[in-house]
């Protein structure tokens, strides 16, 4: 296979989301990757000392490795990196990607937030050739929080520099990895089938799903459930309660290690739901969607821009963001299950979905990166 372009990788927080993304990219990218990782945790350090840890990794590297661009994430000081990188390194484009950003990245109302590693993002957007984000409204999101924070330092507010990455800015959607596409049945002969997959915290608003499944459960609209994602060491008490209120209405409650036992589940699942205070892209939806099922999202954040294209979909996909409304939208797709427009629905959301597939989303990637190192 020839190469068009030599690519150095830097991922501090190689795990999760953010190491499926770049695996997924470089499995069917046209360029030559080396990927130099750091392991995904203790991230605050990792912003800390990437920079130095590559760096050193290069210098040590004899003879030295010729690459023709830089591709990073927003968990690298890229200022620091550029400093202190071989000159041959730290002279090359250089492309960031944003997955999260630590200025509107939530925190625990008990912890504080340390702006020094929000200022260590608007220092690596300035020092990037090109700034990518995975969503308008994260891009948007974040110009917004840096003007503020500059707009109080108490003197020396750097001129221009919100414009000076915006213009170099641009939006591109992720893609998703899908070794395959679980068949459907096209007959839906059961209750409706519910399925929770977001990390178990506080800013994906867990209190509100199991309010409204409390809700439809009172007006005695009969469903399944399945709750999957990640959980840590504190999670919240209403998923303890929870799984004791509807244990004889669970199909799976847990974190799925296994890629296909989990689009499986997916695709087993009549709608995804999310009440999510935080989310900058809306990854597991698109990955419900590539599986068939219904997205059930709050008309916020970035999720509008997941069904942009469709005011069949935004109007059956979106709901006002209370329990209330998450209640009617619950309602009204299991009253819809069986009908040709549920039917029609969950086809067009199943395209939508696939079209982020990285067999679908590579020529853009691989040909942008190499447009972003001129």
């Amino acid at each position: 296979m020839i190469h068009d372009m030599r690519v150095l990788a830097l991922e501090p927080y190689y795990g999760g989301s953010h190491k499926a993304f770049i695996d997924g990219w470089r499995d069917v990218s046209r360029h030559d990757w080396t990927l130099l990782t750091l392991p995904a945790h203790k991230w605050k350090w990792r912003m800390r000392h990437a920079a130095l840890t590559f760096a050193n990794a290069l210098l040590a590297n004899e003879p030295p490795i010729e690459f023709d661009a830089v591709f990073c994430t927003d968990m690298l000081n890229l200022a620091e990196f550029r400093g202190l990188a071989p000159k041959a390194v730290r002279d090359l484009p250089t492309i960031l990607y944003f997955h999260e950003n630590q200025l509107t990245y939530p925190f625990r109302d008990d912890e504080p937030r340390d702006l020094h590693f929000g200022f260590t993002n608007i220092l690596s957007a300035l020092a990037a050739d090109a700034v990518w984000f995975n969503s308008a409204f994260h891009r948007d999101d974040f110009l917004d929080a840096a003007d503020d924070l500059l707009r109080r330092m108490p003197d020396h507010v750097p001129a221009n520099a919100i414009e000076s990455i915006r213009i170099r800015s641009c939006v591109m959607t992720p893609g998703i990895a899908l070794p395959h596409v679980p068949e459907r049945s096209q007959a839906n002969v059961g209750p409706l089938r519910i399925v929770w997959a977001a990390r178990w915290e506080h800013d994906k608003n867990p209190d509100d799903f199991f309010a409204a499944l409390r809700d439809i459960a009172q007006h005695e609209i009969d469903f399944r459930l399945s709750v999957l994602g990640q959980h840590f060491k504190d999670v919240p008490p209403v998923f303890a309660e929870a799984r004791n209120e509807f244990a004889d209405r669970i199909d799976h409650w847990g974190y799925l290690e296994n890629r296909d036992a989990y689009l499986n589940e997916l695709a087993r699942a009549d709608v995804f739901v999310s009440t999510a205070h935080h989310e900058f892209f809306g990854l597991a939806a698109v990955e419900a969607m590539a599986c068939g099922c219904v997205p059930l999202l709050p008309n916020r954040l970035a999720y509008p821009e997941l069904i942009a294209t469709s005011e069949t979909l935004r109007s059956l996909c979106l709901y006002d963001g209370s329990v209330s409304g998450l209640g009617v939208g619950l309602t009204r797709i299991a009253a819809g299950l069986s009908t040709s427009m549920y039917h029609s629905a969950r086809r067009e959301v199943t395209a939508l979905g696939q079209s982020h597939a990285w067999s679908r989303r590579i020529a853009d990637f691989d040909q942008s990166l190499k447009l972003g190192s001129k």
